[in-house]
């Protein structure tokens, strides 16, 4: 009831001469409405580049706690934070490399990150806040340093020649995709001086596992049972798609198995993977009732954002993509969320895809978080920080807090090279009301604000002649609110009536340059790469 009143006093206001602002959101701002449920504004954190608690040069779990009021101080009446609900941390297991997607023990924290004892206390001080916590979690390989490799390795060279390995002797040889005559094959790789190879898709020092024995899925189920025993509120899976590579019904199976496990123990747990695919092999994967799947169709500048963005295919096909793509995944699984971004940590930087076009920039964020279902930030994006190239490293770089205060800034992970940073830190761009870290700011407010945006039914918009315009409505429950956007470099004026939406108002917006919307009783004036709300 309060949100419609404001909507009346809004429209009010909007009559009362021929142009008059919509800008009373910036001077009164509604109550945020968040609901607690798997629909979730995610962070993605390297942590070995986020914040250093101690001066080691390694960002850590500690970091990290140091910096949840960053991303969420968990008091709605205060406007100091991002308004991130969830965090997604990257490999946090003890591993041999940087990137920590070798797992030596699932049980444990690497101790360059701290201990399990810091692990929990994130935990707590994420709930205390009305974070969701996800973890990385790595089921399609190993490290070769992990203990049950190790083992089966040993025990294969051992064996003498022409004898069979015996699971009774060592259970380990069935964890693994052990077989003979695999020489000079790219994805086998020899067992010491034994004529034995192991499977590895990704890297020798990666064996993948045998996810067809029963042992490594009770050990994996153990693995799951651990963490959200400790509290952790979901887990990312990845790779999902090369567990048993170019075997799409296989892959749906492990997945269907997996959710089904977490979900016996845990019925809110949030489950996303990562299916690097176009969309009609992901809904295949979504089969599988897993809550969430990466949506890859939509992120990177090649992909439907980029492309508006970029003004490649038109403006409508966007709101079109949204449509087709959702119906898509919901025939496959009605209880589906969509996981969509811009950037994570195997891509190019947003900054980069866009040539640090800092109005480009803004609007593929604001294209993002008008997206339905839980979209996920890339540390570091809030801000526009720079990557170079294709090196991983350099997609990883130490967060950029500040030029003055150097306190808790991470040394870059080694192998890095020099990337130059094209905007501000954070302390600075905080500072700066048309930053691209307050309009990340702004459009995660307003999607807090209208649950409907997250979860409402999609309806494409039609009658629009505008080149570069398109729209849609969400409705969720009793709510509905409407979206325009407008894709081009140049102002335009869209009429309302013949949209049919002569009846909503202007709620909110977000423009990427500070300028404030217009509108009359069926006219709106929207400025270049501006999005506007309706109620």
């Amino acid at each position: 009831m309060k949100r419609r009143l404001q909507a009346l006093l809004l429209t009010v206001c909007l009559l009362a001469g021929s142009f008059s602002t919509a800008c009373s959101n910036e001077k009164k701002k509604e109550a945020l409405n968040i609901i607690d449920d798997n629909y979730r504004n995610y962070y993605e954190i390297f942590v070995g580049s986020f914040y250093d608690s101690d001066g080691d040069g390694m960002g850590d779990l500690q970091g990290v706690i140091e910096k949840l009021d960053y991303i969420n101080d968990g008091d709605d009446k205060t406007d100091t934070d991002l308004g991130f609900n969830g965090i997604w941390l990257m490999p946090i297991m003890p591993s041999d490399t940087y990137h920590k997607y070798d797992v030596k023990d699932y049980y444990s924290i690497d101790e360059a990150y701290g201990t399990m004892e810091d692990m929990e206390q994130l935990i707590e001080e994420c709930h205390k806040r009305g974070i969701n916590l996800i973890i990385d979690t790595i089921i399609n390989h190993t490290s070769a340093s992990h203990p049950w490799f190790i083992e089966a390795c040993d025990y294969l060279e051992s064996l003498p020649e022409g004898t069979e390995p015996d699971v009774a002797q060592c259970k380990y040889v069935d964890y693994y995709n052990f077989a003979k005559d695999k020489s000079g094959i790219d994805t086998w790789h020899k067992v010491g001086n034994s004529d034995w190879y192991y499977e590895c898709v990704f890297w020798d020092q990666m064996p993948d596992l045998n996810l067809a024995s029963e042992n490594v899925r009770k050990e994996i189920e153990d693995i799951a049972s651990f963490w959200l025993d400790k509290g952790v509120d979901g887990f990312r899976l990845d790779a999902a798609k090369e567990y048993y590579t170019g075997q799409v019904e296989k892959n749906v199976e492990v997945l269907s198995w997996f959710t089904n496990y977490v979900k016996s123990v845990d019925k809110d747990a949030y489950i996303v993977a990562e299916v690097w695919e176009k969309s009609d092999t992901i809904a295949q994967y979504y089969a599988s009732g897993i809550t969430s799947l990466f949506n890859f169709p939509m992120s990177q500048v090649d992909g439907r954002i980029g492309k508006t963005v970029l003004g490649i295919g038109g403006d409508k096909s966007f709101t079109e993509a949204v449509e087709s793509i959702d119906s898509k995944y919901r025939a496959q699984n009605p209880a589906y969320i969509d996981a969509p971004f811009i950037s994570n940590h195997d891509t190019t930087r947003v900054a980069a895809q866009y040539a640090y076009n800092q109005d480009q920039i803004k609007y593929a964020a604001g294209l993002l978080l008008t997206e339905s279902g839980s979209p996920f930030v890339y540390y570091g994006e809030e801000i526009g920080m720079a990557s170079s190239g294709k090196k991983d490293e350099n997609k990883r770089l130490a967060m950029y807090w500040s030029d003055k205060d150097k306190t808790g800034i991470a040394n870059d992970p080694v192998g890095a090279d020099k990337v130059e940073q094209k905007f501000a830190p954070v302390d600075e761009q905080m500072e700066d009301e048309n930053s691209i870290y307050n309009y990340y700011k702004k459009a995660i407010r307003i999607r807090n604000t209208y649950p409907e945006i997250a979860r409402g039914t999609i309806q494409v918009v039609t009658g629009i002649t505008q080149e570069n315009v398109s729209a849609l409505t969400k409705t969720w429950e009793d709510d509905s609110i409407g979206i325009i956007y407008n894709s081009s470099s140049e102002e335009t004026k869209v009429s309302l009536k013949d949209m049919g939406m002569e009846k909503m108002s202007v709620c909110n917006y977000l423009t990427v340059d500070g300028s404030e919307i217009t509108s009359s009783k069926e006219e709106i004036k929207m400025p270049p790469y501006s999005i506007v709300f309706l109620k």
